[in-house]
């Protein structure tokens, strides 16, 4: 029953209604850069949808929200459901961390990840969850999924509270009318929910919670906000000028998006962005990168 309570407690939070709003002036930062290139980037293209949420992991307060309640296509990070749902089932015993899993005929997807370039034809369980955080590895993805099946990623993800994000389908290199359109839909309230939550050890539980950030910590996609925050793409997992980040990027044709925790030496704070936008030149993609890096500057302000 508490659990229950708990989560009740969490929808109705997110579904509150919200404003738009920064931290405020004085000592604080206030991302005002962010607003003003996210409403230049809205503004200059009818096709553009975007939405932005940050807050400060250890005093819950929203420093940052601009459209977050919207549901938008977030590629990849939907991902994060799945380790969720893996890091829970090692701590239930249903299966072990080095229980072997073989490559599958037709479950290999191009694009993201290292497994289809390996000669290896089978790999544990962990070590697929660690590609899956350090490549978003699409055929490392669609194993788990065939182990787990979409239905307990959903139900975990309906059982931590999460109403507007989800994984709802494999990694597919083509999307036919019979497959769901997105690989994942995500609000940026609810994403960054969940990373302030994971950094809190409040998913599942903390070893439970470590578990996933782990894998996440091992992330090599720098490209959008984290392009702000100077770090090595390739090893970052401990802190650098004080700088500490677990995070996740979702790419996709006319998306970008990214979710993350970040923590440097006065706060620590948990954050999600999406972008969707008619990707028809180089200048429209890098517009939108550059709105993803501005927002990254304004996150780095804020922490250290």
């Amino acid at each position: 029953m508490v659990e229950i309570e708990k989560t009740r407690e969490r929808r109705n939070r997110i579904r509150a209604p919200r404003v738009a709003k920064h931290a405020g002036t004085g000592e604080e930062p206030n991302f005002t850069s962010t607003f003003a290139a996210l409403g230049k980037l809205k503004l200059g293209n009818s096709g553009v949808r975007v939405s932005a949420s940050a807050v400060d992991i250890n005093t819950g307060k929203t420093v940052l929200s601009i459209d977050d309640r919207v549901a938008l296509p977030t590629a990849s990070i939907g991902k994060i459901l799945l380790l969720i749902e893996v890091s829970a089932r090692f701590d239930n015993r249903e299966f072990a961390p080095y229980g072997i899993l073989d490559k599958v005929a037709g479950a290999s997807v191009g694009a993201a990840g290292l497994w289809q370039h390996l000669q290896a034809p089978s790999l544990p369980v962990a070590d697929l969850a660690a590609l899956v955080g350090a490549t978003s590895d699409n055929l490392a993805t669609n194993i788990l999924l065939q182990l787990i099946g979409l239905d307990a990623v959903r139900a975990r993800t309906e059982s931590l509270g999460l109403t507007r994000t989800a994984l709802l389908d494999l990694s597919r290199d083509t999307r036919g009318p019979d497959d769901a359109p997105q690989l994942s839909v995500g609000s940026t309230i609810e994403l960054s929910w969940l990373f302030g939550a994971l950094a809190r050890g409040e998913i599942v539980n903390s070893i439970a919670s470590q578990r996933v950030l782990g894998w996440l910590s091992l992330n090599t996609d720098l490209s959008l906000v984290a392009s702000a925050f100077g770090l090595d793409p390739l090893a970052h997992r401990g802190a650098d000028h004080n700088t500490l980040l677990v995070n996740k990027t979702g790419i996709d044709r006319g998306v970008r998006a990214e979710a993350g925790a970040l923590r440097g030496n006065k706060r620590a704070v948990a954050y999600a962005a999406s972008i969707q936008f008619d990707d028809t030149s180089l200048q429209a993609r890098l517009r939108a990168i550059e709105v993803m890096r501005i927002f990254g500057y304004d996150l780095l302000e804020y922490v250290h």
